[in-house]
């Protein structure tokens, strides 16, 4: 069984697969202090609760945003499940794409860099990966699923709180699809303006990057908020929250041939 570990700025995400197949997934807070040793409890009792057993995973792969929370995830797979894991970053580890970067493999987003694995083995054509998390990210991959680059904008709950802590009136406001554009009351404007300013940027940030690209790209998104968003804009073609999981299953597959 194989342990498949992402962890970005908001949550880390587990995910469990016997095989080919996944049979459990699980999110906790995002903390650069929680210890292996609180992973692995916290782990152990929801597998339990999932009817799995945690002794029967045996391989792990990290992809990690987060250099503190890296270490103590290393130390949960190599001491508690007695297996030493994948790194996706480290020069080490094949991707099987290039990396079109100029900076190192390793200060790209590991996360970036599992979607652009994930969505070449499923849609096997050039593509844009939107992912709706603490950063709106746009990561671009060629035909053969080499990773080109992309673009970084705030998340669009970063820019609710910001909006909010900010300001001397201005509520917090809960992230959701207005009815209208023109606000009736300051919610209703708030709300309005982020959530289709934040289609506006989708689209903006879509056209450019096919101009740029100068050939059609499919259109990916994933991410929390992804589904908020999905049916709002014809840019954005398939919804898929699992492409970063599959990613990670894909790259440890490659560094065992």
């Amino acid at each position: 069984m194989l342990l498949c570990i992402n962890a970005n700025n908001t949550n880390v995400k587990f995910a469990v697969y016997d095989g080919e197949k996944q049979v459990g997934d699980w999110r906790i807070k995002t903390e650069a202090g929680r210890t292996a040793d609180q992973y692995v409890v916290w782990l152990n009792q929801l597998m339990m609760m999932a009817g799995l057993d945690l002794k029967r995973i045996d391989s792990a792969i990290i992809a990690s945003v987060v250099p503190h929370s890296l270490f103590h995830l290393t130390m949960l797979c190599e001491q508690h499940l007695k297996t030493k894991p994948v790194i996706v970053g480290d020069p080490t580890v094949k991707l099987g794409i290039q990396v079109k970067m100029d900076i190192p493999v390793n200060t790209v987003g590991a996360d970036r860099l599992a979607n652009a694995v994930g969505g070449h083995i499923t849609y096997q054509k050039p593509l844009i990966v939107v992912d709706f998390g603490t950063a709106t990210t746009f990561d671009v991959a060629d035909g053969e699923g080499n990773y080109l680059g992309g673009a970084i904008s705030p998340g669009i709950n970063l820019s609710v709180e910001i909006l909010h802590s900010a300001t001397a009136m201005l509520p917090r406001i809960a992230v959701e699809r207005p009815k209208r554009v023109i606000g009736k009351s300051t919610t209703e404007a708030m709300q309005s303006g982020i959530f289709w300013g934040y289609v506006g940027l989708v689209e903006g940030m879509v056209r450019r990057i096919t101009e740029e690209f100068g050939a059609d790209l499919t259109v990916i998104a994933t991410g929390g908020l992804a589904p908020l968003f999905v049916g709002t804009t014809p840019v954005l073609h398939h919804l898929d929250p699992d492409i970063t999981m599959r990613g990670l299953v894909e790259i440890y597959r490659r560094n065992q041939a």
